[in-house]
Parts: structure tokens; sequence; C-alpha cells
């Protein structure tokens, strides 16, 4: 089996869907994908942004939209059956489309809570399922399917931001990540989730002003940019993670390695 770098980590010819894939994280694991010769669906609620992202992509590749709001069950239907008349096969799931809300903890609204635990755990679980046959399709044991959850630093420590039910979404993600992984992996299909630190994005433009603050706190001395969220999801959609599954892979440029007394010094946001 070679070990060539253009083989060990090819996704040359694979069939992905990255939801949330307009903007942020979601783009930049898209643009990866398409770089290096994949099939990709990127889907987003906007459906304006969501084609014009595809198009754009388009240049280099194959990239193709499919807009839809995932927070509702029959949105979720609808993509995994629109996928299915396009194809006969899923090979990678990213699993990315995401919300967040900030209140204090005394005014803090159901409304806050449901629209981010909907999206951010509901969502994921359903999409998940109602793809598991064409992930299926994809699989085999020389060559797993994947899926690829985005989760956050957030889920894995205290943010110092009012964000509880973001928050409390991500530590679900990466526990439902391990819980799928150990349930589809008779079917050859591997589950892993990224854990991404600060990367500038729609997201969190409103932390705009406190980067100079909390790049002082990353040990690189610097936010997260495309190649490090791109080839980590490259790495595990290829032969290079082959025996990866139920793992949660922080890229935050040392945060959560920092020490406790470095980050206590000043408040961030």
């Amino acid at each position: 089996m070679s070990l060539k770098i253009e083989d060990l980590f090819s996704v040359k010819g694979k069939v992905v869907l990255v939801t949330g894939g307009s903007r942020g994280v979601g783009e930049m694991i898209a643009r990866g994908y398409v770089a290096n010769g994949a099939r990709v669906y990127v889907s987003s609620r906007k459906a304006d942004v969501c084609e014009a992202i595809a198009a754009e992509l388009s240049r280099e590749g194959e990239c193709f939209a499919i807009p839809a709001d995932l927070s509702r069950m029959g949105e979720i239907e609808r993509v995994a059956a629109e996928l299915k008349s396009r194809e006969s096969k899923l090979d990678v799931l990213v699993n990315n489309a995401g919300a967040t809300w900030g209140e204090s903890v005394d005014a803090f609204s159901e409304k806050g809570w449901d629209r981010v635990m909907d999206l951010n755990v509901k969502s994921l679980f359903f999409l998940t399922q109602k793809l598991l046959p064409l992930l299926e399709a994809a699989a085999s044991e020389a060559h797993p399917a994947r899926v690829i959850n985005i989760g956050s630093i957030d889920g894995l420590q205290a943010s110092p931001t009012e964000s509880f039910s973001y928050s409390a979404s991500k530590a679900a993600v990466h526990q439902l990540t391990k819980h799928l992984a150990r349930h589809v992996s008779s079917r050859h299909i591997l589950v892993n989730a990224i854990a991404p630190g600060f990367f500038p994005s729609a997201m969190t433009a409103w932390l705009k002003e406190y980067v100079p603050a909390m790049k002082k706190h990353i040990p690189l001395q610097r936010t997260g940019g495309v190649e490090d969220i791109a080839g980590t999801a490259l790495y595990l959609s290829s032969r290079a993670s082959g025996y990866t599954t139920g793992a949660i892979i922080v890229v935050d440029g040392g945060l959560l390695a920092a020490s406790r007394d470095e980050l206590d010094g000043e408040k961030l946001v």
C-alpha cells in the first residue's frame, strides 16, 4: 500500500457534504476539499450566499449548493433526499452548521437555548441518521466513510463569554461523536470531531475588538487560518486517518494547553 503523500492524504473523487459551508470554518473546509479534487456539496440557510460560494468554488473544481435550514426536521429530510437523488454514495459528511447566542445568566432566554441546541446538536444527529444509507454505500473496510463533527474548545473548557447554550451544545457534540463512533464502526464509518479555537468568521465577528487580547493568550500568537482547519479535515477524510475514530482533535494554537495562571490574569471579554 502506497505511503506517498498524494495517496495517503488524497480525497480526489470523494463525494462530500459540508453543512454551514458558505462561510467561516465550513467555507474553509469546503475550499480544502474542492482544491484537492473532491465533489463537494455545501448547505447553508441563506440560499443566495450558499449559491454564491458554490459558484465561486466551482471555478476551481466541483461544488454544488443545497440551501436548507437544518434546524427543521423537514429540511433535514429534504437535504438527504436531494443528495440521494444526485449521488449513489457519500464519502464524507461534515456537520458544521451551527449557531451561538449570548445573554447574561440571569436573562438567558428559552429561545436562545432552543435555537442553538436544535441546530448544533439535534440537526447533527438526525442529518447523520438520514445519510447513513449513503455513507454505508461508500464504506468498506479498506476505505471507510467519514463523519466529521465540528465542536469547539468551548465544549472542553468554561468559556469566559456568556454563551451558555453554545458551550453546552459543543460538549454534547463531542460526546455524541464518541457515541456514534462506537455504534457505526461495524458499518465501516469513522466518526471524529474537530474542536477549533478562535477562527475569524461571521459568527465570531462580535469578538473582533478582543482579538489582540486573545492573541496574547494563544501560545502560537495568532488566530486560526484556512490551512489549519482544512488540513485537519483532509486528514480525517483520507487513508491517513483510517485507524482514527471517536477522536476529538483540538485545533486552537495551544490555547487549551496554556496554564490557568496565564489565562486568568486578564479578562478577555
